[in-house]
């Protein structure tokens, strides 16, 4: 059930308007679509990550932030330390293996079922021509939006001290729009696949999670852009957050299979309760 938090919507803006088609016709993928998804491939190809700067016209860019401003008061916020790896440390390593280093976390979090059914965001990840360009863009047959009734479409909303940590994803691919950077710092960094599936590379992780490697780069945080990342394999992270300007960035959560949902336990982690989807969707 979706929340009664009131949030500024705008009833002139349908997905088909918040979009700049113009510039990214995501609706043509029998032409210029199917281009744009080729030339996405190739940069996550090649340094696993394609960004679509503007793909939010402004007009839907200032109404998304200001929906993002009302969201933000109900945010769950977790705080902690943790390794790259989303594991348990293994504490038979060497304490300076990549594997115990550890690095802290703070951010807030909306969950789906906390934006309203108006909501443009939740508009927008419900609409199948953005699923079917990702879609494309990724070289994959279908996805499916997440069965997840909290983790499906979350809200990051990170203030002046918050921080994410150098980690590697769980998740093959991560969809993302930027929304509102922040004063100072909140800035992405990312080491472009730094890891393989064969090839752990402990020594370029270890540089990088020591603070001197040339192996990093930036993402400018700019409000509208799409950016689909592959974090698996490039180790990534947000800096600290400063100043009083708030941070938002759209998580838009899709998979390769139908039903997917985060354990219990997860959910508590990142949510602080749990919700569970209809009994026909499988969690893992």
């Amino acid at each position: 059930m979706s929340s009664n938090i009131p949030v500024p919507g705008s009833t002139t803006l349908s997905p088909q308007r918040m979009v700049d088609l113009d510039r990214y016709p995501i609706l043509d993928l029998d032409g210029a679509g199917r281009r744009l998804a080729t030339d996405c491939r190739r940069q996550l190809d090649e340094v696993g990550a394609c960004e679509l700067p503007g793909f939010l016209r402004p007009q839907a860019v200032d109404a998304c932030v200001a929906e993002a401003e009302a969201l933000a008061t109900v945010r769950y916020t977790t705080e902690g330390w943790g390794p790259a790896y989303l594991e348990i440390p293994d504490f038979a390593l060497p304490e300076d293996h990549p594997r115990r280093i550890l690095g802290r976390s703070a951010v807030g979090v909306v969950a789906y079922d906390q934006f309203p059914e108006h909501s443009l965001l939740r508009r927008l990840y419900e609409w199948d021509p953005l699923m079917e360009f990702i879609a494309a863009a990724l070289a994959k047959p279908k996805l499916y939006r997440y069965a997840d009734p909290l983790g499906a479409l979350n809200l990051a909303v990170m203030g002046d001290g918050d921080e994410l940590a150098w980690h590697f994803d769980q998740t093959d691919f991560v969809t993302s729009i930027a929304l509102q950077p922040s004063a100072a710092g909140g800035e992405f960094e990312f080491a472009p696949l730094v890891r393989s599936a064969t090839d752990e590379n402990y020594p370029a992780v270890a540089g990088i999670l020591r603070g001197g490697s040339e192996l990093v780069r930036k993402i400018p945080m700019t409000p509208g852009t799409l950016l689909l990342f592959q974090g698996r394999y490039s180790i990534h992270r947000v800096t600290p957050v400063a100043g009083e300007r708030t941070r938002h960035v759209a998580l838009l959560a899709y998979d390769t299979k139908p039903g997917t949902c985060a354990s219990e336990l997860l959910q508590t982690v990142r949510y602080g309760r749990t919700a569970r989807p209809h009994p026909a969707a499988s969690c893992a």
